[in-house]
This record gives C-alpha cells, structure tokens and sequence, in this order.
C-alpha cells in the first residue's frame, strides 16, 4: 500500500471547503506514516493530468490563512467522470504511491467517491477512500447539515434583514431576493432567521419543494399591498411549476446541472404587469458562497472536524464511507461524527421536510428556525426601526 494521501475537491467551492481541507492537513501531518500529501489541481481532472499539488510542508501560518480564505485553494470542478477516467486516475495514483483518498465535495463528488472506491475494491487494491461532506445547499442525505450550509444561511439571513431595513426606510416597492439551491430550499428557508427579532424578516419565501402557482403568489403579493407599501419576498432558483418544468426557461443545461433563468426578475415583472405596483429583483448568486465577512464559526469550526474526521478514518483503516453529522441537542446545541456508507449518499438529495414549510406553502415553521438557528453562530445584529 502507498504510504501518501491525496486530498480532491469537487463541485462549487463555499465558505469553509478549506477548512475541511485545513483539518484534514493538521491531522495528516501529525501521522509519521503519511510520506506525501497531495492536492488534485481543480479537481479531478488535476489527477487525470497528473497535476498534483505537494501539500507536505506547508508553514503553519499560511495553513492559517485556509481558515479566511473562501473559494477552493487547491481548486475544484465539475468534471463528469466515466470508467475509461476511472482507470486513469488508479494508473495515477499507483504512480504516485497514494494509499489514502479524500474526496471533499457534495452529491456528484460522493458519486464519483463511491465510484472510486468500488473501482480500487474490484481490482483488489488496498486504497482506502474517503468523503468529506460539502454544500452550501444542505442537499446530501443522512447527514444531519453539511459544512458549507451555516455560513450560506448566515450570508443570506443577514442580507435578507438588510434589505428588509432598506424597503422599510423607503416602502415603495415590492422586492424579490432569489437564492440559491436547485431542489432543496434550505438557503431559501434560512432567509427567515432574519425576522426573529420582529420587524426585519421576509414577508414571503417560495421554496422549491412545492409547485409554485403564478396565482397565488400574486394574490399572496396583493393581500399584503393592502396592510403594507413595501414587501420583501425570498424565492428559491429552482421553483418550477406543477408540472416539474422550471417558471423561467433555463439559459443552460448539462447532464446534472441546470443554469436557471432570472427567476427574481420575473417575480418582479409578475408584480409590476399583473398588480401594476412596483417591484424589483435581486440576486446575490456567487456572493452566498464567497462571504468571509459572513462565514459562520460554527459552519468553520465543523468543517475543521469533517476533514479531520476523515482523514483519521482512512488512517485507521475505514474505506468506502462519508464522514457525517449527528445531532445530540439543538439546546445547548451539540453533534456528533460518524461514519455513513457512501452507497446511502451517492445521488440522493434531501430535501426540505414537509414538517418545516408552513402551511399556506409561503413560509417555513417554527420548528426549522429552531433546527437551523444555532447553525449560523451568533445572534444576527439588531435593528430599530421608528416608522412602524
């Protein structure tokens, strides 16, 4: 067996991927067995190129820096993977004497992870392979949250109470933020933090769990023009209707992912032609991903142990598996590791539960916001407001 590691990440970077990354090199650093660390250049195809990046002896004050740094510092990628690419990546890693493999990423990482893993298991190879959890849209399954989500959800929680502040200084208009997630709406629901403390919190969220109904969300919109002038509605990018197709036609399509159209501009165009009042869209995008100035510590400090977690584990001996996330208690709140075979990850999304999306289907309930507050960290700052 090889005695070096090689850590791979995969899909859309967030705001804590290098810290999972950060802990896996503390802890890998710390076992004399371990000869070679390895970074995949942008993923796998860095692999497949043999662009590996030697992360040996990296000083303990740039490893620091990981911890406030968003984005990927080794890079990542979409890449589709297929068998012939499978076969070259073991030809590599037998070259390089890697006997331990982690795979950062979300759904279509842990895929390629378990289809790694089978392919090393078939041809009796003794590689142990691992997943560290990642996504900022919450979407893997088992795990009780994944890093990446807290400080997605502390991003769009704070931006949702800004822009709440802002349209009640000045309640003219009838604004709609989009948020990320694709079927899931975990960050969508998370915009609803914001209005814990009364006054600052979305008026409408529209998740993409439900069909949504171009009617009634206008006439959800034109209830509440009658108790008020200035509205703030948050709204999943992967809303479709009832049946299944995307409200705005997508720009772009692969075999997985789909690149929605603008769906907050026309939100805001539904309001402006059908109600006649004013209305705007918004769309942070990227930003919700990229915010170190929002990152959570809790989402930071998690991800520290996930990429810890897995690397002790392949150390150990353990292949095949996801590191995953227990909760012992939301008050105090307190989780725990295991570990989750990979065939109960691969491709399957989780979704928001019914038991946390309010009943006229605008909203989310009590029991989300308690699942999800201690999540973002800190208390978001408060607002005062004179005009109520």
């Amino acid at each position: 067996m090889g005695k070096n590691l090689l850590i791979i990440h995969g899909g859309g970077p967030t705001a804590v991927i290098n810290a999972s990354l950060y802990g896996a090199l503390k802890e890998a650093a710390g076992h004399p067995e371990i000869e070679k660390i390895y970074g995949a250049k942008n993923g796998t195809g860095g692999v497949l190129k043999e662009e590996l990046i030697d992360l040996t002896d990296i000083g303990e004050e740039e490893l620091a820096l990981l911890l406030q740094t968003p984005g990927s510092a080794i890079g990542t990628s979409r890449d589709e993977i297929w068998q012939e690419e499978y076969e070259r990546m073991i030809q590599v890693v037998q070259k390089y004497e890697i006997g331990y493999i982690l795979f950062n990423g979300g759904n279509g990482t842990m895929d390629t992870c378990g289809k790694m893993y089978k392919n090393c298991k078939e041809k009796g190879l003794d590689i142990k392979v691992m997943g560290i959890p990642k996504t900022m849209d919450n979407d893997l399954s088992i795990t009780d949250h994944s890093p990446g989500f807290g400080s997605a959800a502390r991003f769009i929680a704070q931006s949702t109470k800004e822009l709440c502040a802002d349209v009640k200084g000045l309640p003219i208009h009838v604004v709609v933020m989009e948020t990320s997630g694709r079927n899931a709406g975990w960050i969508t629901a998370a915009a609803a933090l914001a209005g814990e403390d009364g006054d600052f919190g979305p008026d409408l969220i529209y998740l993409p769990e439900l069909p949504f109904e171009e009617e009634k969300y206008l006439k959800d919109v034109e209830e509440l023009l009658k108790k008020k002038t200035g509205i703030v509605i948050v709204a999943s990018e992967g809303l479709k209707d009832k049946e299944g197709k995307p409200i705005v036609e997508p720009i772009f399509k692969t075999s997985r992912a789909t690149y929605f159209g603008d769906v907050s501009s026309h939100l805001a165009n539904l309001v402006v032609k059908k109600l006649g009042y004013k209305a705007r869209g918004e769309k942070p995008g990227l930003l919700g991903r990229a915010s170190m100035s929002l990152q959570s510590p809790v989402d930071r400090e998690e991800a520290i142990l996930a990429g810890e977690t897995a690397c002790r584990a392949v150390l150990s001996g353990e292949s095949g598996k996801m590191v995953a996330f227990r909760r012992v208690s939301t008050k105090p709140y307190q989780i725990e590791t295991f570990l989750v075979d990979i065939d109960e990850v691969m491709m399957h999304e989780k979704t928001m539960p019914k038991e946390y999306i309010n009943e006229a289907g605008n909203g989310v309930t009590e029991s989300f916001l308690q699942w999800c507050k201690p999540l973002i960290g800190e208390e978001l700052p408060q607002m005062t407001a004179f005009n109520k």
